[in-house]
């Protein structure tokens, strides 16, 4: 890594801390839960983590954005690299065929799904974008369900990752960028 990247790389997890807003007993007690909205709603916040996420996710034809906050990213990153994005949903939210897979939290399970009809995942190189790693399953689940639809996950990215939690060591070998991590 280059000087100037390092400096780079610190000045945008030094924004991210700086926007984060600490919620405790949410959504369950004993969960710190962080906030990132004040970082989406920031102007030039929200346009410095664009390229930085959009930096890491250089050669992809389609950006997939995890439900919901991803989808903000996710948008704003293939705006800025000039492909589309595919919004990954909580189960139920997509009418009918849907791919699905079901997955663990850290409280619980959940289900994700895309559309089986109208968007041809199968020879796409996806890059993932969510705004929160924490024990890895909802971007495993992501990948599983990207890669059945034939598509290339090439890498995921994060603005905040939760390293206690060993998420990154749950998705190895895919390569994950976070720009915090605490």
């Amino acid at each position: 890594m280059t000087p100037g990247a390092a400096k780079a790389d610190k000045d945008i997890a030094r924004l991210v801390a700086s926007l984060m807003r600490d919620v405790p007993d949410f959504p369950e007690p004993g969960i710190q839960f962080k906030d990132l909205t004040p970082l989406l709603a920031d102007a030039h916040g929200l346009a410095e983590v664009t390229d930085a996420l959009a930096e890491t996710a250089k050669g992809a034809d389609l950006v997939a954005g995890i439900d919901a906050r991803g989808f903000l990213l996710g948008a704003a990153v293939a705006l800025r690299l000039g492909t589309g994005v595919l919004a990954v949903r909580k189960g139920g939210k997509l009418p009918p065929p849907v791919h699905s897979e079901t997955y663990q939290l850290e409280y619980g399970s959940a289900t994700l799904e895309l559309p089986a009809d109208g968007i041809e995942l199968a020879g796409r190189t996806i890059v993932i974008i969510d705004d929160v790693l924490a024990t890895g399953g909802t971007v495993a689940a992501t990948e599983k369900l990207l890669r059945h639809c034939g598509a290339t996950v090439a890498s995921a990215a994060v603005v905040l990752e939760l390293g206690g939690l060993n998420g990154r060591e749950v998705l190895e070998p895919l390569p994950v960028t976070s720009l915090l991590t605490i």
